[in-house]
């Protein structure tokens, strides 16, 4: 006789006989307080918080990616880290905000990487990656002794490269994995040309998706942001849409969350990841990139 995993509530992704005892929100290091005396192990499940979607004077920029999970036993301690989403920027000439770690024990998650600006307009890699080019494709660091992606799906998987061409041009689509990464701007030469930022990778958490830039002389094409990917919980959020010379879209959709959906591109900004670690979108043309979603950290017994 067979039980599916889907529709047996005996199966679950925490320890038998635990519940959900602790959901903690708040941001920054806070104090827990009321784990009975006896406790001495419990299981935690930890989200960082998302990378910010980037922003370019030039037009083009990437999506941010998404915040790194991590999920273990661990001592009892009285205190919890939990990671800000990045912030996200108007205009900067450098990689937009990382997400903040998050931590309970010694369960930790790293932040998602910020998208990239200027001619890069690459996409920011999933949990916790370095910020200096080229090695900001490459997520570095899992949490879990999984390596890291670089142009393929991975645990905590990269940003992809801007896709920069004439004609009609889509951005590259980054990488899936649980901690996925960003989308990269799509960016055409051609007056006419239609470009589309790439979608944010899919995965346990999204990231956010790249946007859509022309860059050719006295252009009147159409531009359009990428969607932020989805989650395997919460969706991500559209792009915007705009028609140059004077677009009022073109911004990327923020990844979907852990705990919550991506939002939709607003104009040119790019929409916000959702909550539990979502990646921000790109924006377009010096506006505001989207900000990741937040840590969340689980704790059971």
């Amino acid at each position: 006789m067979s039980a599916s995993i889907y529709n047996n509530s005996s199966f679950t992704d925490t320890p038998y006989g635990f519940k959900l005892r602790h959901t903690i929100t708040a941001t920054g290091t806070t104090s827990i307080t009321n784990i009975p005396v006896g406790i001495r192990r419990v299981y935690a499940v930890v989200i960082g918080g998302g990378g910010a979607g980037g922003s370019s004077t030039n037009g083009q920029s990437g999506g941010g990616g998404a915040g790194g999970y991590s999920a273990g036993w661990t001592f009892v301690t009285n205190t919890v880290t939990v990671g800000v989403g990045g912030v996200g920027a108007a205009a900067s000439a450098s990689a937009a905000a990382v997400g903040g770690s998050s931590r309970y024990g010694m369960v930790v998650a790293g932040g998602g990487g910020g998208g990239y600006p200027t001619a890069n307009g690459s996409g920011g890699p999933g949990g916790g990656a370095s910020q200096t080019l080229p090695s900001a494709l490459i997520s570095v660091a899992s949490y879990t002794g999984s390596p890291g992606g670089f142009n393929v799906v991975g645990y905590a998987a990269g940003g992809r490269s801007a896709n920069s061409s004439s004609g009609d041009v889509v951005g590259n689509t980054g990488m899936s994995g649980v901690s996925a990464g960003g989308g990269s701007a799509g960016t055409t030469s051609t007056p006419t040309g239609t470009a589309t930022g790439g979608a944010g990778g899919s995965g346990l958490i999204g990231g956010g998706g790249g946007c859509g830039h022309n860059s050719g002389a006295s252009p009147t094409g159409t531009i359009t942001g990428g969607a932020g990917g989805a989650g395997d919980f919460f969706v991500g959020g559209t792009g915007s849409t705009g028609t140059m010379p004077t677009p009022t879209g073109g911004g990327g959709g923020g990844g979907g969350g852990y705990t919550g959906v991506g939002a939709n591109a607003s104009g040119k900004n790019g929409g916000n990841g959702g909550t539990g670690g979502g990646g921000g979108g790109g924006a377009v043309f010096s506006a505001t990139g989207g900000s990741g979603g937040n840590g969340v950290v689980f704790i059971y017994y």
